[in-house]
């Protein structure tokens, strides 16, 4: 067993390997990591108070005796997620300390390599945090409601652009019906975490732009970093426009397929904004299937938004990209020399 700092620990070889507990983990994590717990929650909440109220000696006892029924099958564990024997382990917990040690330790009777993050998870959140910090190479992908923002950025991204997808890992797309038909977003702290990575990710790359969509400081119930968020605002926007009947379309497409109570539940969550008539207007078309008159009743509201925040941009052009498909317009980006893919000399 050795123990390393966060940099070292960073490019070591070996599966991530988080030891802390299930609610732990689910707060937040290495991305990537695989998650072997030496206590559960309900554990791990008698030991803190053993210790707390009788001292580590007897905190140390009360651990062994939790863990030593199913060391066997930790022990298993450790190594099924290795994918096979004497593969390496990295290993984490909260501090550094006597969880993630424990585990290296029993790692190490089947011949495991393993490498301890000294400090634990508490030193890669502040390395998370520090990348916020940095001075990014940042552009922002603009455009009105239905334009295509995200399946342009993911087109780009296919063609070897720095894309950082904010809606993607996020799981939500931004607006009142954003969540419909995704997953449940993770916690601000684990999207902090997905950033972070993605953004070093791109450095490490030497990435001359990064880019992403023109967003809100929260994506559904995600805030954006407030320093990450700051250097969005300063950063140049290219506004995508495309015809009206394409932007419907393109809603329609997305959202006809979602549950109509739940079209219907997040359409009463914005009335006071679209105001009575609007929102009957919406709601009777939602009710009845015509989307094309239900998107139609709620993107005078949302265009309005969006035209009000794009005023803010200090510095913003725009392109027309009607009748072309995502692939078809990632190409004619790349072309004009607006967008650079990572490998451009």
């Amino acid at each position: 067993m050795n123990v390393s700092g966060i940099e070292q620990f960073r490019v070591a070889d070996g599966v991530l390997v988080d030891v802390r507990t299930p609610s732990e983990f689910a707060q937040g994590h290495w991305p990537g990591a695989i998650n072997v717990p030496l206590f559960d929650d309900e554990q791990r909440s008698l030991v803190g108070r053993a210790y707390k109220q009788q001292g580590r000696s007897q905190a140390i006892q009360l651990g062994l005796r939790l863990t030593g029924p199913v060391l066997e099958d930790l022990s298993k564990e450790l190594t099924q997620v290795a994918g096979g024997s004497d593969r390496p382990l990295r290993i984490y917990c909260w501090r550094g300390g006597m969880r993630s040690n424990s585990m290296a330790w029993l790692a190490s009777l089947q011949n495991h390599p393993s490498l301890v993050l000294e400090g634990g998870y508490k030193v890669y959140r502040r390395w998370v945090l520090e990348q916020f910090e940095r001075s990014w190479p940042l552009q922002l992908l603009g455009g009105r409601t239905g334009t295509g923002k995200t399946d342009l950025l993911l087109a780009l991204q296919c063609l070897n652009v720095a894309v950082v997808d904010l809606e993607g890992l996020a799981h939500h797309r931004g607006s009142s019906f954003g969540g419909l038909g995704q997953p449940n977003q993770p916690s601000t702290e684990h999207y902090e975490n997905c950033l972070a990575e993605a953004l070093d990710g791109y450095r490490l790359k030497r990435a001359e732009q990064i880019w992403l969509e023109a967003e809100s400081s929260s994506v559904g119930c995600c805030r954006i970093p407030k320093a990450l968020f700051d250097q969005m605002q300063q950063a140049p926007v290219l506004e995508i426009r495309r015809s009206l009947d394409e932007r419907i379309d393109q809603l329609v497409e997305v959202y006809a397929c979602q549950d109509p109570d739940e079209l219907l539940q997040a359409t009463e969550r914005i009335q006071r904004r679209l105001g009575p008539q609007r929102t009957q207007k919406a709601l009777e078309a939602i009710r009845n299937q015509r989307w094309r008159d239900a998107c139609s009743a709620m993107l005078d509201y949302y265009d309005r938004c969006y035209d009000h925040e794009l005023k803010q941009a200090r510095e913003r052009s725009h392109i027309e990209l009607s009748g072309r498909n995502p692939q078809a317009a990632a190409i004619e980006l790349l072309n004009t020399g607006r967008v650079v893919p990572i490998d451009a000399p």
